[in-house]
């Protein structure tokens, strides 16, 4: 067996021996560069969390499994746990069932085991404390008998991921395309080889396993045509928790008029790893944005939202971005909406198409930082300017006719 082999064995038999004595407390498991929390109640698995990426895989894990979901994070209390403190409103508010609350905690803890797997040197202790166990809670954590399949899964996983020579590899890192090198002849994978992406990312994107998408880089990096680099984890949706300072210099939002601050960026897209990746653009640069993975079943979100600027993809497995287009503006609210399309097919033929149905503009995928803000700057400023066009008209001919 594996070292990384043995580290799956030991939490394993860990959770076992703790589920058997209905223990409540934590697990914790890591090494001084990586460290993962499993959080118990009486003896049943309720979240994990792993020190690397929290928030980059809850966004990716949610979008995968409740895309319809929306959670409201202004309504948390404290930091600790705010996953699971999700998950446990969106049960109470009824948006999500204790099955898809309980599909995303396992696909966490699969991910969690896996990545911990990497580890060979890591420590493995257990923390007992005492908390009261809640029927909802009870509800949505896993028994052993449950959590056991997933750990024998990650087990093979690794061992896989050992054979092919990834021991020395995290999937939480990102692969980078050598300077110079077309990233349209490595077919679908090229187009996220710009090191924003890490391999679990990828894997979502492209609908395979993290193992297949390793597989696919090995040859890459063996010629040095790709490397793999550490990214941040993504902003977690906390900022109403932290403190103002004084010290705390103007943010970007706060250099912009209020109006624009406040504008709300609809974004289209299946991959939830694109949406994730426009919101941390669009929500660090101060707007509001709101994710919709499934186009026509959200005509009525969007409708009941009325969005300044809407960004379309154009490729979708279940709805052609063309036609979404061309179904918005035929509809009265967005007949002037400013629609962006998002594509990563920019030939001149599916500019002209995208034009005649009624797209404002263009970005490439995956979208770049600067080039997004500057596109939704330039229409919320061609927003305003016609407002403000209407604003004048009509004052003109409320004064005639006095």
């Amino acid at each position: 067996m594996t070292a990384a082999g043995n580290t799956l064995s030991f939490i394993a038999d860990q959770l076992n021996q703790l589920c058997q004595t209905r223990a409540t407390g934590e697990l914790i498991v890591g090494n001084s560069q990586y460290q993962g929390h499993i959080h118990l109640l009486s003896g049943r698995l309720l979240h994990a969390t792993a020190g690397i990426h929290s928030t980059r895989r809850w966004y990716r894990i949610t979008q995968r499994l409740a895309p319809q979901w929306t959670p409201n994070p202004q309504e948390l209390i404290s930091s600790q746990m705010w996953e699971y403190q999700l998950l446990y409103q969106g049960i109470t508010t009824k948006q999500l069932t204790v099955m898809q609350a309980k599909a995303i905690i396992r696909a966490i803890a699969q991910e969690v085991f896996f990545d911990l797997g990497c580890y060979a040197d890591a420590t493995i202790e257990s923390h007992e404390t005492q908390k009261n166990a809640t029927e909802i809670a009870l509800s949505l954590s896993l028994s052993y008998l449950e959590v056991e399949p997933d750990l024998k899964r990650v087990m093979q996983l690794q061992q896989q991921w050992q054979a092919a020579g990834l021991g020395n590899l995290s999937p939480t890192l990102a692969p980078v395309l050598k300077a110079g090198i077309d990233a349209s002849a490595l077919g679908s994978l090229g187009q996220y080889l710009n090191g924003q992406f890490t391999m679990w990312d990828i894997s979502v994107c492209l609908g395979k396993s993290v193992n297949s998408v390793a597989n696919a880089l090995i040859p890459l990096l063996k010629k040095r045509i790709v490397q793999l680099k550490k990214i941040a984890d993504l902003p977690p949706p906390l900022s109403h928790l932290a403190e103002p300072t004084d010290a705390d210099g103007p943010t970007s939002g706060s250099l912009r008029s209020p109006e624009k601050r406040d504008a709300l960026i609809a974004c289209i897209d299946d991959s939830p790893v694109i949406l994730q990746t426009l919101r941390k653009i669009l929500e660090g640069a101060g707007y509001r944005t709101i994710g919709i993975s499934e186009p026509m079943r959200g005509v009525a979100k969007l409708i009941e939202s009325q969005p300044d600027v809407i960004i379309l993809d154009l490729v979708m497995p279940n709805a052609s971005g063309y036609t979404v287009c061309k179904f918005l503006r035929q509809t009265s609210v967005f007949e002037k909406t400013p629609i962006i399309v998002l594509t990563s097919r920019d030939t001149l033929i599916d500019r002209n198409r995208a034009k005649l149905v009624g797209a404002s503009d263009f970005l490439g995928k995956p979208p770049d930082p600067e080039k997004t803000i500057a596109l939704i700057e330039k229409y919320l400023d061609e927003v305003a300017a016609q407002d403000n066009e209407t604003e004048d008209v009509t004052l003109k001919v409320s004064s005639s006719t006095r």
